[in-house]
């Protein structure tokens, strides 16, 4: 997502590995491309001089140490002061109250509507037993009723409208009533945006803000228009106090702007981010998980946790033991396959790990897992567990009732053999696979996709 931000990193950095140790000259150097790169990516000028002055500072205290290479010791050093920049730690939601009430307010265009359904619905998955109403009070913009109506439908979600009412006060107002009526535990008001900021809509906002007594005030920014985002955070939280901000389109090219600057201009935390289209392409903001993203370094942090979501333990364990012993089977393929499904696009899970966000040149269409479990499922029960050799004419009889060609058969077949392959070569794999695999050598095995 933060394409050439973290391709100039990147660059940066593979110079210094070359370097036989820091120096002032070297340092110097390399703090005027990290400088030029994040006023690039459209980050706010006194953020950078304040993150530049620190990693400088850093680095030269650091001249002494002899035992890491200059490389490393810079990606440490400028690692941590992102995560320090963006807040350190996660912030949750402040859910106390009866009910707990959230104002989400934000300019149009920043997918502030879709955003209200989003947070409902991650609230309603993490705090089990929450009952939450979404209260329609953006009736500035033509649908924007029936948009929050449609996505709080298709989540089960009640919404809160009022019918023929042009006063968006008012609306919070009878929605308040209606959450403390009937023991609402979360109010989450969409409210109102314009394509600028004005006075109506702060007055607007206020008013709302003053009656409804918010726990939350949520400024959600679209992440690809970096300090204009940045600006238009200052004046709401100028004008109305907000508690955090959401990121969104965080899927698109973002340019990094927003994200490393909102929250140290605001001094409010970055809470959620937007990474999709979904519904579900919706989490918490970690600093660590977006300096990751930023440098280059995956998301481990946000890929354990779709793994936890969406795969069972004691499944997972009886897994990692075939993977270690290389005996896993097409029919434990096509279960992984059904559980990875769950959690996103196998080509954006691969970019998650450690070194791989480099992937875009591989050849990683989901159709071709479609197409695989078509063939495994065209398989008998003996052939999934290669009981049976799949020999010329069983795999002609697959090709057939997988409706493929028994090239990409036969291309499977080989590919499976690879990755099992792989999976044997694996460092680490005797000590507990604590040991991560040579990620240069995987990506060589994944070129040109190894199932085919």
């Amino acid at each position: 997502m933060f394409g050439a931000l973290t391709e100039k990193f990147q660059d940066l950095f593979s110079k210094l590995s070359g370097k036989k140790s820091l120096t002032e000259e070297n340092i110097s150097e390399a703090v005027k491309e990290v400088r030029l790169a994040l006023l690039d990516a459209d980050v706010n000028f006194n953020v950078v001089s304040h993150f530049i002055k620190k990693v400088k500072e850093k680095a030269l205290g650091e001249i002494s140490l002899k035992t890491v290479s200059p490389g490393q010791q810079f990606i440490k050093i400028v690692h941590d002061e992102l995560i320090a920049l963006m807040g350190n730690n996660e912030v949750p939601l402040d859910l106390k109250g009866k009910p707990s009430t959230i104002l989400v307010c934000g300019l149009q265009g920043s997918g502030k509507t879709t955003t209200v359904a989003k947070l409902g619905s991650y609230i309603q998955s993490h705090e089990k037993g929450k009952k939450i109403l979404l209260a329609a009070c953006d009736l500035q913009r033509p649908a924007a009723v029936e948009q929050l109506k449609t996505l709080g439908s298709s989540v089960g979600i009640e919404v809160f409208i009022l019918e023929g009412e042009k006063n968006p006060v008012l609306v919070a107002k009878k929605a308040l009533e209606k959450a403390e009526k009937e023991f609402f535990h979360v109010l989450i008001l969409d409210t109102a945006g314009r394509l600028h900021v004005d006075e109506s809509l702060m007055d607007e906002l206020v008013q709302i803000r003053d009656l409804t007594s918010p726990r939350e005030i949520l400024f959600v920014a679209n992440a690809t228009t970096g300090q204009d985002a940045v600006r238009v955070a200052q004046t709401f939280d100028q004008k109305v106090g907000i508690t955090g901000t959401i990121l969104t389109m965080l899927d698109g090219n973002a340019r990094a702007g927003a994200a490393i600057s909102i929250r140290e201009v605001t001094n409010k935390p970055l809470k959620f981010e937007g990474v999709g289209e979904k519904i579900s392409d919706f989490q918490l903001f970690h600093p660590r998980s977006m300096a990751d993203r930023i440098l280059g370094m995956g998301d481990v942090i946000n890929l354990v946790r779709k793994a936890e979501a969406h795969f069972d333990e004691q499944e997972t364990k009886k897994m990692e033991e075939k993977l270690l012993k290389a005996t896993f089977t097409y029919n434990d393929y096509l279960k992984q396959m059904g559980m990875v499904k769950k959690m996103g696009s196998f080509k954006g899970l691969l970019k998650m790990l450690p070194g791989m966000s480099s992937l875009g040149d591989l050849d990683f269409s989901d159709d071709h897992f479609k197409e695989m479990e078509a063939i495994i499922l065209s398989m008998t029960p003996r052939e999934r567990e290669e009981k049976d050799e799949l020999s010329h004419l069983r795999r002609k009889r697959i090709a057939k009732g997988s409706g493929v060609s028994l090239d990409n058969v036969n291309r499977m077949v080989k590919g499976f053999s690879r990755v099992k392959e792989l999976f044997k070569q694996m460092p680490g794999k005797r000590k507990g696979f604590s040991g991560m695999p040579d990620l240069n050598e995987f990506k060589n095995q994944l070129k040109g996709n190894p199932w085919r």
